[in-house]
């Protein structure tokens, strides 16, 4: 039991606008319908929010049609300028989920800062000192508080050389004695996986390097039901902050409610600085503006299994939303059991992001294709350095592998340096789209430039040109359209003066079948001129539609092939995307490509044809 003598006050970050709205909806909710509660919060005396990164950086320009840096503006204008608003960076990716150029990250910190940010919790996912050192300093020099994020994991294998305390104090002392300024550190567990004695001994061991008066901050999720149990550990340990939220956004993949952290620390003489008894104001408005939004029992629910399978919750809820809309949540449970494989194979990075989409994506892959037959980018690129070095060494097999299909070497330099010039890449784009050229719209391109994703499929671009795709995970409402009947305009057969030639097609399980109709004229005393007034041949060659191989709806990202094009069985006719990733959509047989019938954006699932392929055999000049 813990307990103090001398009353304690321990310092809340409240989380429902940004990590609950991300670990529930993947961040896709509008900023109108949390704006009420945000309101509400600031009267009954919330005075430091989560706010954006994340998610709230990528889901309203992804998924909303709005525009992250005027939410972010919103939001300031809703809180005043005396609270503290907070946003989650991932080192060299920063709001991304690609590595970034050093300039690309004093852009982000620039317009963070601008638009009312003013603490930066920075992690990196593969507890690289050498980046957070080098991440730290553009959120120094841009003004904000600078919080470095020591990420923490629960493994799903036997280790005692990483994920231990003595392994997440070494980071901590690295960083320390760094020269980056540091005004705070916060342990990181974005799965909720790791367990209270570790927290307990890390945080006792970062308290006697850290200088006093610097605060030391737990952040956890309760999606394996230990957050409380973790918290009280780390209070007890000596922690001065936590993050927590309120009903309908916490627990389950969340952080815990405020009220449930309050209950539990009754009579021990800590206290929390936030009213547990105004929480049920706050909790009325989200549930009035989250009324019609579709809550998700995987996201809400906790679930002890993530011990074995180390997902953030974060994560879990943007994944399970995807799987639902590409039809596949039927393979969730083979891929958690993929989980370890890719985590021990890859080095034990943190399962947080971007770690955590690599790690759930190579999973994916595996089940998918056959394990390591096909490497995710992210994942490959991780295990070939590209993302800084990992804690323990990957399997040499799986880099092997790697570095083959990814065409790309090992590297152990700093990754910022082999990062992209996506600033350069982005002005080209706007100039190209005769776009404002400006910081924002720099920024909105770059953060969205993925390796082998064409521009025109740029979510920035996109946005800025009005076509941005709407994707709210509302509730499906059935409604029942009364339309009247159309009015026949085909000609009788007792009108026809001479016979009718017309062609029929019967499209089955991918195979076009073409009939040739052939409709005689009746005679006036209203007899047939023939015995049979429809004539029916049938053309037995194949004319063959491609499909996307997801049941659900995807993301076209490209189409490799034109019409008139001479193909062959198994050639990548298209690339879609499912899971922020890139999948080959091929060729079934060989012949020419005869009708492109979708194009980039567009979205399909396995009933709607991207192509029609006529197949070898059949007769020149026939068209169907």
């Amino acid at each position: 039991m813990i307990f103090t003598e001398k009353t304690k006050t321990i310092r809340v970050m409240f989380t429902p606008f940004r990590d609950g709205l991300q670990s529930t909806f993947g961040g896709k909710v509008r900023f109108k319908d949390i704006l009420p509660a945000i309101q509400a919060s600031v009267e009954i005396g919330i005075r430091h929010f989560e706010f954006g990164g994340g998610a709230r950086y990528q889901a309203p320009l992804f998924y909303l049609r709005e525009n992250p840096f005027e939410t972010m503006q919103a939001f300031r204008d809703a809180v005043g300028s005396e609270a503290d608003l907070q946003i989650l960076t991932r080192s060299v990716s920063g709001v991304t989920l690609t590595t970034q150029s050093k300039k690309g990250l004093e852009l982000q910190a620039k317009l963070m800062k601008k638009y009312g940010t003013t603490w930066d919790r920075n992690f990196d996912y593969m507890n690289d000192v050498r980046n957070l050192i080098n991440t730290g300093k553009p959120i120094v020099d841009a003004g904000m508080h600078h919080q470095v994020a020591i990420a923490l994991m629960g493994l799903p294998f036997e280790s005692d050389k990483v994920h231990t305390a003595e392994f997440y104090i070494n980071i901590g002392k690295q960083v320390l004695n760094s020269d980056v300024r540091v005004d705070s550190i916060c342990l990181k567990d974005a799965s909720g996986t790791t367990d209270p004695k570790t927290i307990y001994d890390t945080v006792k061991g970062l308290r006697k390097i850290m200088p006093p008066e610097m605060p030391l901050w737990l952040h956890t999720h309760d999606t394996a039901s230990i957050a409380v149990a973790c918290y009280m550990a780390g209070i007890q340990a000596g922690a001065d902050g936590i993050d927590l939220s309120v009903r309908p956004m916490a627990s389950g993949t969340v952080q815990p409610d405020v009220r449930s952290m309050a209950h539990a620390l009754k009579g021990t003489g800590f206290k929390l600085d936030i009213d547990a008894s105004k929480m049920t104001i706050i909790e009325d408005l989200l549930n009035e503006g989250l009324k019609d939004y579709d809550f998700n029992p995987t996201t809400t629910t906790p679930d002890a299994r993530v011990i074995g399978f180390p997902m953030p919750g974060g994560a879990i809820g943007p994944n399970v939303h995807m799987m639902v809309k590409a039809g596949i949540l039927h393979k969730y449970s083979e891929v958690l059991a993929e989980f370890p494989v890719v985590v021990e194979a890859g080095g034990a990075w943190t399962s947080v992001t971007p770690g955590s989409q690599q790690y759930w994506l190579q999973a994916f892959n595996n089940v998918m294709y056959g394990r390591w037959k096909k490497i995710d980018n992210g994942y490959g690129r991780a295990v070939l350095g590209y993302f800084g070095k990992t804690p323990l060494p990957p399997d040499p097999k799986v880099v092997e592998e790697a570095s083959k299909q990814l065409n790309l070497p090992p590297i152990d330099g700093d990754p910022l340096e082999a990062a992209p010039k996506n600033i350069e890449i982005a002005i080209e784009a706007l100039e190209e789209y005769k776009l404002p050229v400006t910081d924002e719209n720099i920024f909105l391109v770059l953060s969205c430039i993925v390796p082998g994703k064409k521009m025109e499929a740029n979510e920035g671009i996109r946005f800025l040109l009005g076509q941005g795709k709407i994707d709210i995970p509302l509730k499906k409402k059935e409604k029942e359209e009364k339309t009247e009947p159309k009015k026949s305009e085909a000609v009788t057969i007792s009108e026809l003066s001479k016979p009718i030639t017309t062609r029929c097609t019967v499209e089955e399980n991918g195979k076009v079948r073409i009939f040739n109709v052939v409709v005689e004229p009746v005679l006036a005393s209203g007899q047939i001129e023939t015995k049979q007034s429809v004539k029916v041949t049938q053309n037995t060659q194949d004319v063959v539609s491609i499909y996307s191989t997801f049941t659900g709806f995807v993301e076209i990202t490209d189409i490799k092939v034109r019409k008139g094009d001479k193909i062959s069985k198994g050639q990548t006719v298209a690339l879609v995307e499912a899971m922020k990733a890139q999948h080959e959509i091929k060729s079934p047989c060989s012949g020419e490509v005869i009708e492109i019938l979708a194009g980039i954006g567009d979205e399909v699932d396995s009933t709607k044809p991207i192509m029609r392929i006529l197949s070898e055999g059949l007769k020149d000049g026939q068209i169907f």
